[in-house]
This record gives C-alpha cells, sequence and structure tokens, in this order.
C-alpha cells in the first residue's frame, strides 16, 4: 500500500479497511481524451489489457457493471447472458453517477454508493495485478484479481469484444 496524498475515495477506503494490499497510481490525463483508457495505460506505462474499464449498463432494466479491458468493449448481449438476462444497454451517465456516487471517467468497481451486480471479464485473470479506477479521474488503484473479484462480488464471463476503433 502506498498513500497518495488527497486520494482517500470510498474504494481506497475499503481497501484500506479490508487490509488488501494495494498500490495507489496519479496520473495526468484530460477527461476529453480520445480513447481515454488507453491514454492512462500510456500515462501509468502499462500494457492496457491490465487496465480495466467500469461500464455500467442496464440488464433487463436493472443496473449491472461490467469491468473490462480498456483494450475493448464490452459486448452487450455476453454482458446480458453472463448477468442472467436477455437484453443490455448502457446505462445512461446520470443514472451511472448516481448509482454508483463517482462522476464519469472515476467510476470504480470498488465502494460503489449502491450494491449492484457485476461482471468482471475473464481475462482479468491472465495478470498479476490489474489497475482499476480509485473512484476519481487521475487515480487508479493496481491490486490482484482475486481481491477485486471478492471485493465487488462480480461473476466472472467472456464480456469483451475487441475494439473496433483501435
Amino acid at each position: 500500500m502506498n498513500a497518495v496524498a488527497g486520494a482517500a475515495t470510498p474504494a481506497t477506503a475499503l481497501l484500506v479497511r479490508q487490509k488488501v494490499a494495494h498500490t495507489l497510481h496519479p496520473y495526468e490525463v484530460s477527461a476529453d481524451t480520445p480513447d481515454y483508457g488507453r491514454a492512462v495505460a500510456d500515462a501509468l506505462g502499462v500494457p492496457p489489457g491490465r487496465l480495466f474499464k467500469t461500464l455500467v449498463a442496464e440488464v433487463d432494466g436493472a443496473l449491472t457493471v461490467a469491468i473490462v479491458p480498456v483494450t475493448g468493449d464490452v459486448d452487450l448481449k455476453a454482458l446480458a447472458a453472463a448477468a442472467g438476462g436477455r437484453k443490455a444497454v448502457l446505462a445512461e451517465r446520470a443514472a451511472a453517477e448516481r448509482a454508483t456516487g463517482y462522476v464519469r471517467g472515476g467510476i470504480s468497481p470498488l465502494g460503489q454508493r449502491k450494491r449492484l451486480p457485476m461482471v468482471i471479464d475473464s481475462s482479468v485473470h491472465q495478470f498479476d495485478t490489474v489497475y482499476v479506477s480509485a473512484g476519481r479521474r487521475g487515480l487508479q488503484v493496481e491490486l490482484a484479481p482475486a481481491d477485486l473479484v471478492r471485493l465487488t462480488g462480480a461473476g466472472l464471463g467472456d464480456i469483451s469484444r475487441p475494439d473496433r476503433t483501435a
């Protein structure tokens, strides 16, 4: 664990409370940067496949969180199936921010305001550690995939597809 000034968020507080080994990584990337996730990976000097983004979707009308590598997009059909539903669409930004307590670009899968069902792309286990948002723009947290799965109560599934714009 390391301390970063001003880094306290519900996500980091949860990690400390649960005594989970983690490392905080601040970065500077404009929220308007195209291909934001890859830009963050570049700023941190890590392969983009190790950096996971947190997206909020609606599966059959219920909010559900998808955690996928920044190298791809969420496969909404696969997410719906993994969550036991039939249809998934990305949630409205305001609904995602309200439910999670975080702002777009800083939504963490950890310490969300409302406990939502979550599915993590199964590629998460390819790495010893992965990076997710620590709960605010400009801060990522590195932790073991097993800790991420345990703390989120997430299921695993093949819910990512290659980014068509890459």
